[in-house]
């Protein structure tokens, strides 16, 4: 009886021991869509959080404790976000990786703002995410009024003297960017001979391709998310168009090629330089390779938010929100996708982006000398 006790209180002793060590580790999170249509970017969104965690902890975690990583699913729905940051909020988790829908992580800021969580998005692009001077937000990616410009840039220069015509899908992203484009072709001097909106979700082009059809149109720029867009090339083609579709980084992920199938070959959109190419990559790019993992899209840049953030949690010497954003503005990171600095708004200085062809075996690649 009494060895059976001792064995009961070191197993009582044990279980306590693994809790203490499991409340000492630090929660983090990664929210974005990973259900609903854009869930292939919730999926590279999670896999490089899952990477980024596992190494960061190989590699004696953050100020000495591991960090435990938490995944929420905001299906790109605005209030579904919203509640999501509460729920963070209200954990006191004092960052998340997130969202991928600028029509997500705005709101979802304002909620992470009040409950003192620090946000880095690694894909949303709208200029408002940080226009707004909140303490709390920051990006690892580029702005739409960037990739706009060269997107109407490549157009300028590849189709002068074209008809071309400007597509939107009423969201934060797909609208935001179009309306770049559009500004920056306007003052280029072209002047788009159809702009239209459509709702995000529609299935049915047939009336919008009717008028691209009608109106002779060489290029189509579509602002919007790559299921709508490979939705419209395919119904361009069954029309007999051979207009060109270019978009923005919402096409950098296979599934567009899985919808359009060979009769994707030609389509171009805008990216930050492939961080798959960059030798400061290599080392993960493998590690993923060999976990049968193809690295794509968001799945780095999400990497390179975790990266960012547990730098400056360390020089902070704390995970206290406002400390590390502190520390992050005033430093120099060194991540998978290449150093990072960042303006007192919180977004990145070095980021270009580039344009990019999809072929038609459904890969993608830079076009040499940037087309533009």
């Amino acid at each position: 009886m009494k060895s059976l006790k001792l064995i009961g209180l070191a197993f009582g002793a044990s279980i306590a021991l693994s809790s203490a060590a499991f409340a000492q580790d630090v929660t983090i999170a990664v929210a974005g869509p990973m259900t609903g249509t854009e869930s292939a970017f919730g999926r590279q969104m999670k896999n490089g959080a899952e990477m980024a965690v596992a190494d960061i902890n190989a590699a004696g975690g953050v100020n000495g404790k591991k960090l435990a990583l938490n995944v929420e699913d905001d299906a790109c729905d605005p209030k579904q976000a919203r509640s999501i940051a509460e729920k963070i909020a209200g954990a006191k988790i004092p960052f998340v990786t997130g969202h991928y829908c600028s029509s997500s992580s705005i709101p979802a800021s304002e909620a992470y703002a009040d409950g003192n969580v620090l946000e880095i998005t690694p894909a949303s692009t709208n200029p408002l995410f940080t226009e707004r001077k909140l303490w709390n937000v920051a990006r690892v990616c580029g702005r739409d009024d960037q990739q706009g410009l060269i997107a109407a840039q490549y157009i300028a220069k590849n189709f002068k003297g074209k008809n071309i015509a400007i597509l939107n899908d009423k969201t934060t992203y797909g609208k935001g960017l179009a309306d770049e484009t559009k500004k920056a072709l306007n003052k280029a001097g072209v002047t788009e001979k159809m702009y239209e909106s459509y709702n995000k979700g529609d299935k049915d082009f047939n009336a919008i391709v009717s008028r691209l059809k009608r109106d002779n149109i060489d290029l189509v720029y579509v602002g919007g998310y790559h299921q709508e867009s490979g939705l419209i090339l395919r119904q361009m083609r069954d029309q007999g168009l051979k207009t060109i579709l270019m978009a923005g980084d919402a096409l950098a992920d296979k599934e567009y090629a899985s919808i359009t199938g060979p009769a994707g070959e030609g389509t171009l959109f805008t990216f930050g330089p492939d961080p798959r190419d960059k030798p400061t990559a290599k080392k993960i790019v493998d590690a993923f390779k060999a976990k049968n993992i193809d690295p794509e899209g968001y799945t780095l840049y999400t990497y390179a938010a975790m990266q960012v953030w547990s730098q400056a949690a360390k020089k902070a010497g704390t995970t206290d929100a406002k400390k590390v954003m502190e520390a992050m503005k005033a430093g120099k990171w060194d991540t998978v996708i290449g150093p990072i600095e960042y303006d007192a708004k919180g977004d990145i200085k070095q980021l270009d982006y580039v344009v990019y062809k999809w072929d038609a075996k459904g890969g993608y690649a830079q076009i040499k000398g940037n087309g533009t």
